[in-house]
């Protein structure tokens, strides 16, 4: 049974059976600002060689290692490890690993600036309007048996 989510929320589940290397998320989430997808490649799989004119992406390891090609040859990251590529710079996604690579790529258009801090906080549910970040502290943690 799947939970009714609020209204302006969607969920996506990340499929490692990916019938295609390249899913998109952008659609099924209703994605707008940004460039989301997931590479799925088995091991000796990879990508076309590409740039971008305007986009910046961002690569995020989810399972096994990411290979990246450049020009001047190719780097390893494994999970955990976070890589951004300029929109110039030729890349290649690759798998030489034994495992199945799955990677997030989250890529934004650089011929704007991102807005960093436009969050409008609320100290409570109840509240009607926001605060400001100043204004609005940082809720006390969870209880210890109501974190889990």
């Amino acid at each position: 049974m799947t939970e009714q989510l609020p209204s302006g929320v969607a969920a996506a589940r990340l499929d490692g059976e990916a019938r295609d290397r390249f899913v998109r998320l952008r659609g099924p989430l209703g994605v707008t600002g940004m460039g989301l997808n997931v590479i799925v490649l088995e091991p000796g799989q990879r990508m076309r060689i590409h740039r971008h004119t305007s986009q910046e992406e961002v690569y995020v390891p989810l399972a096994g290692t990411l290979g990246l090609g450049f020009a001047d040859g190719e780097r390893s990251f494994a999970v955990g490890e976070i890589v951004r590529v300029a929109p110039e710079v030729r890349r290649q996604v690759l798998n030489r690993g034994p495992e199945q690579l799955q990677v997030l790529i989250i890529g934004a258009m650089t011929d704007r600036e991102h807005e960093p801090r436009d969050a409008e906080p609320f100290a409570d549910w109840s509240d009607p309007e926001p605060g400001t970040l100043h204004s609005v502290p940082v809720p006390d943690d969870l209880p210890t048996d109501a974190a889990a």
